[in-house]
């Protein structure tokens, strides 16, 4: 498609004077990472949940009991393994245990609606699933229609400290412990997590693997287009990532770094921020499994953690309730997932120093693709500067050949060895997505004279809630399945909390006039909650072009316009 040269890649002359131009990609499988963190640090601090802490040496041993115990289910290497669990040391026990194995994590959210659990659970053919027990119910309900040989079910129970586990045991205190965890059904295929890793014995050997080739995870996103998809990871994919991120983030190389990981490591975002890339230099993980504001300041303030990943709505929010000392540990604040809004740059950088960094990136990508400089020249209006051993260009759209000159908007188009392998069984859409290792993001950007990416718009319609996309087309699908809708599109519209909100119009069957109520409720059986519409507004009729595409635009702005 394009053949780069040095002269054709301005932003090196912006990289910062210590960042190499191509750092070195260990062809090893995540593990790896692991291995050598618990061998130079066996010692030092792993995770920090509820209190309780896991060392190096003891992570690695549980993630090889785990991958033992997985050797006795039946799991072999190649193998889907779904883990739905939110920040916790099972999930990341899980996660690493299944990579032991050679078997594919395949990462879901652990609230998702059975609707999308079936689904992905179907097309990615896992053959064992780990999930939460209060979660259990919702897989419990999809288990007859998939191909799940085992369940495995963990608590959070389990994981919090000695003294928190016997204080729920006391009388006055069932309420509290129901909070925590729920009974299990004693079924046939369901075992509990903590019987799986205890009666495992001794190290786990490493399947032997291709990290190049073979997949480490299968995450689901919208893709470059049309409905959700499986992207394919490869070791490699994942293990450069977390090398680019360290070959950019200077100021850290020497530092022995504590992460807040507040991001779900189901997502991309997350995996790679708050668990590859801070195993690779050995740091603590302090997991936060859910968005409590009043957790998030005592973390900071007990932990006092240096890197600090999130998204611009979460940062808002810590904003509003964390003081300057309370943050004042945070070297460096990683955010992704969506543009930044000038406010919040500002807040940011009241806090003193450059300590923000404005990245972007896709799930295709494992995920960070660019990424703002951790000095003064930082310019985080926009998504910065492609990150080491990272080619970018925009095309246009309609001749991707073509590359456009500085300041003309097209698609932006990228290589590097973060790019993934493919769609998982989708042949035809990874040929549309990738070209000779070039991955067409589908993203309307412009890149300037100096290398700086501003993206104009991401996907067209695609709505970002907290961070989280949201593809109109799977919420109007379920839309038109209610009698009383018509007709209906759903757009995303700006939230100063949330970056967007879901909003549906809908039109009314003359039969069967909607209530909002009705139709909120049956969105919430078949969608996760935070793709659920927050208005349900009526129209006639929707605005289309002469093809008979729905013009969303005019939508969105009616939206804006109330």
């Amino acid at each position: 498609m394009w053949a780069p040269s040095q002269e054709s890649r301005p932003w090196l002359r912006l990289y910062p004077e210590d960042v190499p131009v191509e750092p070195e990609v260990p062809d090893v499988p995540v593990t790896r990472l692991l291995d050598d963190a618990a061998r130079r640090h066996p010692r030092r601090s792993a995770l920090w949940f509820a209190g309780r802490r896991t060392r190096y040496r003891a992570l690695r041993d549980a993630a090889d009991r785990f991958a033992a115990g997985l050797e006795r289910l039946g799991v072999l290497p190649g193998d889907r393994v779904a883990v739905l669990l939110p920040n916790c040391p099972q999930q990341v026990v899980a996660v690493f245990g299944t990579w032991r194995r050679g078997a594919v994590v395949v990462l879901l959210d652990p609230l998702a609606a059975p609707a999308e659990l079936r689904h992905r659970l179907t097309d990615s053919g896992a053959r064992v699933a780990v999930v939460l027990d209060r979660c259990h119910p919702a897989l419990r309900a999809v288990r007859r229609d998939v191909r799940l040989d085992h369940v495995v079910v963990a608590s959070l129970y389990d994981a919090l400290p000695l003294r928190a586990r016997v204080a729920l045991r006391l009388p006055g205190m069932r309420a509290r412990r129901a909070r925590v965890g729920v009974p299990v059904p004693d079924e046939p295929g369901v075992v509990p997590f903590r019987s799986l890793v205890r009666r495992a014995r001794g190290r786990a050997v490493q399947h032997p693997l291709d990290p190049a080739t073979d997949l480490a995870a299968i995450q689901y996103t919208s893709g470059t287009e049309g409905r959700p998809k499986g992207a394919m990871c490869t070791h490699r994919n994942l293990v450069a990532n977390a090398v680019q991120e360290h070959a950019w983030d200077v100021g850290g190389r020497d530092v022995d770094d504590t992460t807040l990981a507040l991001l779900p490591l189901f997502h991309s975002f997350g995996l790679t921020s708050c668990l590859v890339a801070p195993v690779m230099k050995a740091g603590t993980i302090v997991l936060l499994p859910r968005l409590d504001l009043g957790r998030v300041v005592r973390a900071l303030r007990r932990h006092r953690p240096t890197v600090f990943p999130g998204v611009p709505t979460l940062y808002d929010q810590v904003l509003d309730v964390a003081g300057p000392a309370d943050l004042a540990s945070v070297r460096v604040f990683i955010s992704g997932a969506s543009g930044l809004r000038r406010p919040t740059i500002a807040r940011i950088d009241a806090l003193g120093g450059h300590r923000l960094i404005q990245c972007y990136g896709l799930t295709e990508a494992s995920p960070a693709l660019t990424a703002n400089p951790p000095t003064a020249e930082a310019r985080n209006e926009t998504v910065g500067l492609p990150l080491p051993l990272t080619d970018a260009v925009v095309v246009d759209r309609d001749e991707p050949t073509r590359v456009l000159p500085p300041g003309e908007p097209g698609e932006l188009v990228v290589r590097g060895p973060q790019v993934f392998r493919g769609y998982w069984n989708q042949p035809l859409a990874t040929a549309r997505a990738l070209s000779r290792g070039w991955l067409r993001t589908g993203d309307i950007a412009i890149m300037d004279a100096a290398g700086f990416v501003t993206i104009l718009e991401r996907r067209a319609d695609l709505i970002k809630v907290s961070g989280f996309s949201v593809l109109p087309s799977e919420v109007e699908e379920v839309l038109r399945e209610h009698p009383a809708v018509l007709d209906c599109a759903v757009v995303g519209v700006p939230d100063p909390r949330r970056g967007e909100r879901v909003v549906a119009y809908v039109v009314e069957h003359p039969a069967y006039p909607f209530s909002a109520d009705e139709l909120r409720r049956h969105c919430a059986r078949r969608l996760t909650r935070y793709k659920v519409p927050r208005e349900f507004r009526p129209r006639s009729a929707l605005p289309r072009d002469a093809l008979g595409k729905v013009l969303r635009r005019e939508l969105r702005a009616a939206a804006r316009n109330g």
